[in-house]
């Protein structure tokens, strides 16, 4: 199903209360569309149509990304081929599970340790974990990473995090005359039911329940889409899509 198809949502998404409420039908969705993701977007739902321009729909949902995470009716961050996108606050622990991304707030050395993040990744973590959320001029600052070369490693690191769903966009911040920044903050502290919750899913029960709300949406995707999306091997494809059908 492509988003010109039947949607799964009857109405356009006009308000933050119909964007929390389309996240919590849907599971998980991007900002905006993205070549190659076969996932249903905000902007589509609130447009109705494409191609995507930026226009009052835009400029609604890019406050929304800000104020779902914000009011914890949702999380954000680069997740999906590393650009904007929303897990609902149910699916969540089902991606931390996968991810084997419940952590604490403390684990940012056992993390390094393990190899599972960079220093640079180890650095932001540290300073969200002591300061709380914090906005982006303030954490490269916090980071000493407030140089040309400074901001490289810091949108680099911070990616590296959001794609591992340890740290979530809170907000916005303005901090200069231009746009404003985005805040950050420790997954962990900023969901911390959904954390818990995560700690007792296994991988592979995550991976089916995934799997089954992603087949809602799209009953007909072959495994290989479902694989593509998620970064799962063939046996898990194949294992979470028999297990979503059980």
């Amino acid at each position: 199903m492509s988003e010109s198809d039947p949607f799964p949502w009857p109405k356009r998404v006009r308000t933050l209360a119909d964007a929390a409420r389309f996240l919590d039908r849907v599971g998980f969705c991007v900002l905006f569309p993205v070549k190659g993701v076969e996932l249903p977007s905000l902007y589509f739902a609130a447009a109705r149509k494409k191609p995507v321009a930026w226009d009052r729909y835009a400029l609604l949902i890019w406050d929304w990304k800000d104020e779902l995470p914000r009011k914890r009716r949702g999380f954000y961050a680069k997740y999906f081929k590393g650009r904007g996108s929303f897990l609902s606050t149910t699916m969540l622990p089902h991606f931390l599970a996968q991810e084997e991304s419940a952590a604490a707030i403390e684990d940012a050395e056992r993390f390094y340790k393990a190899g599972r993040i960079t220093h640079d990744a180890r650095e932001i973590w540290e300073a969200l974990a002591a300061h709380g959320p914090m906005a982006t001029l303030e954490l490269r600052n916090a980071c000493k990473m407030d140089t040309k070369a400074g901001n490289i490693r810091f949108k680099k690191a911070m990616l590296e995090l959001q794609r591992a769903l340890l740290v979530v966009h809170f907000g916005a911040e303005q901090e200069t005359a231009a746009w404003a920044s985005g805040r950050f903050e420790l997954t962990a502290r900023a969901f911390p039911k959904q954390t818990s919750e995560a700690q007792k899913i296994t991988p592979e029960v995550a991976r089916a329940a995934i799997a089954a709300k992603y087949l809602q949406i799209y009953p007909g995707a072959p495994p290989v889409q479902v694989a593509r999306l998620f970064g799962w091997s063939k046996p898990e494809t194949h294992s979470a899509i028999a297990s979503s059908k059980s």
